[in-house]
């Protein structure tokens, strides 16, 4: 598993800063990034906006996007990371938004996270199925996955 040192050092390695949008994880993936000593040159800010509402007016989440889609959507994910990206000095932001549990429904089960990753080429989302390993479970398999998604696209990137 990619862990956020390495995702750390590759950022100072490319001159990017990380900002993240956390929902789901209540803020376990900025954690995880600042638990390692100097870190702050790499990592500008974590949201966490964990209601509608915080999503709005932290990271300018659209209204009709969240009635149309719900919260836990690949165009919310979008739009958190794009805001995130917007409202800070990071070049790179990630977002989760998603069902934790215990519970869900027919339509969003438990385990069900929406991702997004903004760039200056753009936002990428997707949508990973965790299934429901428990509320501790769902939210530690985000962590590692996000942190997965900032070394790849800090790998991919040219220095």
């Amino acid at each position: 598993m990619t862990g956020a040192a390495e995702v750390l050092d590759l950022a100072r390695a490319r001159g990017r800063m990380i900002a993240t949008a956390e929902s789901c994880t209540g803020g376990m993936i900025i954690a995880a990034l600042t638990d390692i000593a100097g870190s702050s040159d790499v990592v500008d800010r974590g949201f966490v906006t964990y209601s509608n509402a915080a999503k709005i007016e932290m990271l300018g989440v659209r209204v009709q996007t969240l009635e149309a889609h719900g919260a836990v959507s690949e165009e919310v994910a979008a739009e958190m990371a794009a805001g995130a990206r917007e409202r800070s000095a990071a070049t790179l932001a990630v977002s989760v938004t998603g069902i934790a549990g215990p519970g869900g429904s027919e339509h969003k089960p438990e385990g069900r996270v929406s991702f997004g990753l903004a760039t200056d080429r753009g936002v990428q989302v997707e949508t990973v199925e965790f299934g429901p390993l428990g509320r501790d479970g769902v939210r530690r398999a985000t962590v590692a996955h996000a942190i997965a998604m900032l070394h790849a696209e800090l790998d991919r990137a040219l220095p």
